[in-house]
């Protein structure tokens, strides 16, 4: 019996946003675009508080309008906490040009109205097909793919971009995962009826907020539209496996080692079960390869805290796409020049933040009572995710920039 083999221009291997931002640029360029998700939509995702950097990379894929129309809750910013001490960041008072609000998203709903949009627009999106194995031998990829009914099919692509996600798909079939070097940490989190009154708190700006005793462990607070909240605390898992019960109960008592936390959520109703991930910073040993390239968190994930995941994904998609675009009318494509670099800059930028967060240098500068509003904006443009704005001397300098920074502030 024969497998059958289908041909496409190029497969898109995942439709949460980096693939179906991706499957929309492609189309404006004319190609045929096959997208190929494992999961039924819409499914559970975390990552839901996106950065104004990610709307021009939704505007430039014609996505923007269905996104507005979804009536997600709006955002302007960024809140941190750690016991009695606040700040905020309003990230339409930044260094960079460009968007700064953007919305707080339940997963689920928002990447089913992005795939939806990339169909809309001519993509062909199949759900709960797997792809199961990769050959770049010949002169195309070729890909194997499972149906969830068992039945199997090849499809030969001119380009594969996997835009698989926390599934990696490719780096796990190429053996291309490397370890982070960022220590394990896990996340437990979940959504919950807030009942924080009117006023409150603000419900524009992603809350975080540190441990009153741990630097390195912080909560997060996505407040969705209509009293509804996304809720999770991030910490090495040494400490998280300290607490016992359930997920829901062990969340619970971390959320209630945190004063402010505990009386603003004091009339919260838990009313779906928590859930675990651990491990989940990764890297790879390249973004590329010969006949395909690896978008968003399929190529590497740093770290939940700054909100980065979606920006990276559809910054990575749009680069990726403008690539191909070059590369179809014959001009020869350096992919480590034209994508893997600089979408890393980016990427080495966010990093830089990540790493001082956890040590606490950046928690100082973030609560620096004396921060000249000129450096207060920059911090800003990174935070909306304008990481790849080399006007920002905290994006070309990030690391000499910060160091410095830390010392004033301590």
């Amino acid at each position: 019996m024969h497998t059958r083999v289908e041909q496409c221009d190029v497969l898109v291997i995942g439709a949460g946003p980096a693939g179906a931002v991706a499957a929309a640029l492609l189309l404006k360029q004319g190609r045929q675009v096959l997208v190929l998700e494992r999961e039924q939509f819409p499914r559970f995702s975390i990552g839901e508080s996106l950065l104004p950097q990610s709307m021009e990379y939704l505007e430039q894929a014609g996505m923007l309008k269905a996104v507005v129309e979804a009536g997600f809750q709006y955002k302007n910013g960024a809140a941190f906490v750690r016991g009695e001490r606040y700040t905020d960041f309003d990230f339409r008072d930044k260094h960079s040009a460009g968007w700064g609000t953007t919305f707080q998203v339940q997963r689920a709903h928002f990447d089913q109205v992005l795939a939806n949009e990339a169909e809309r627009q001519g993509a062909e999106v199949r759900y709960q097909h797997t792809v199961t194995a990769f050959d770049q031998e010949g002169a195309k990829p070729r890909v194997t793919v499972r149906h969830v009914d068992g039945s199997e099919y090849i499809v030969e692509a001119g380009f594969v971009l996997d835009a698989s996600g926390f599934g990696r798909v490719l780096p796990k079939l190429l053996q291309l995962e490397t370890p982070s070097n960022f220590p394990v940490r896990g996340a437990i989190f979940t959504h919950i009826e807030d009942g924080v009154a009117a006023g409150g708190f603000d419900r524009n700006k992603i809350r975080i907020t540190v441990h009153p005793e741990h630097c390195n462990v912080w909560y997060w607070l996505i407040p969705f539209a209509g009293g509804r909240c996304s809720i999770g605390v991030v910490a090495e898992t040494k400490f998280l496996e300290q607490f016992k019960g359930s997920e829901t109960e062990r969340l619970q008592e971390l959320v209630m080692q945190d004063p402010a936390s505990r009386e603003l959520l004091k009339n919260a109703r838990w009313d779906t079960p928590a859930r675990q991930i651990v491990g989940y910073s990764a890297n790879v040993k390249s973004l590329w390869g010969k006949g395909y390239a690896l978008l968003g968190n399929a190529g590497e994930f740093l770290d939940p805290v700054f909100s980065s995941g979606v920006t990276i994904a559809v910054k990575s998609a749009s680069l990726a796409a403008a690539a191909l675009q070059r590369q179809s009318a014959g001009e020869a494509v350096d992919w480590e020049k034209e994508y893997a670099i600089p979408l890393k800059k980016g990427v080495d930028a966010f990093r830089t933040f990540v790493e001082s967060w956890y040590a606490g240098g950046f928690q100082k500068v973030i609560f620096y009572e004396g921060q000249q509003p000129e450096v207060r904006r920059m911090i800003a443009a990174i935070l909306a995710g304008y990481a790849w704005d080399e006007s920002n001397p905290y994006v070309k300098e990030s690391k000499r920039r910060l160091n410095t920074l830390e010392e004033i502030c301590s």
